[in-house]
């Protein structure tokens, strides 16, 4: 089992920036590829950026340029590094670990950014 603490949301305006961390506990050694999605109200949950172990990483077309994602294996920790924030970029953030042919993985408990205009 992999437990999966999330931090760092909170409301911001437009323009500004916000790290979220997700950390890790458990056996994380079958985890290969740690993402961070996200639901806005009245959406699907959607995929906003992911890193394999290899560091291979992936963005949303919406976040690209402005969002960064990177972890820190010695913390069992992922960050999400957001700039550049549009309203639209409000929803409950969720982290998410899994294996490569893991279809679910594991998620954390959300946190919620708001970005006022």
């Amino acid at each position: 089992q992999v437990q999966l603490a999330e931090s760092g949301g909170g409301l911001v305006q437009a323009g500004g920036s916000l790290r979220l961390s997700c950390t890790a506990s458990g056996s994380i050694f079958s985890i290969n590829v740690m993402g961070w999605y996200r639901q806005a109200p009245g959406k699907q949950r959607e995929l906003v950026a992911d890193i394999t172990t290899g560091g291979t990483t992936k963005f949303a077309d919406s976040v690209k340029g402005r969002f960064t994602i990177s972890r820190d294996n010695a913390k069992n920790t992922m960050y999400l590094q957001m700039n550049s924030l549009k309203p639209e970029d409000t929803a409950v953030y969720y982290c998410n670990f899994r294996g490569f042919t893991d279809s679910v993985g594991y998620w954390g408990q959300g946190t919620q950014v708001t970005v006022s205009s």
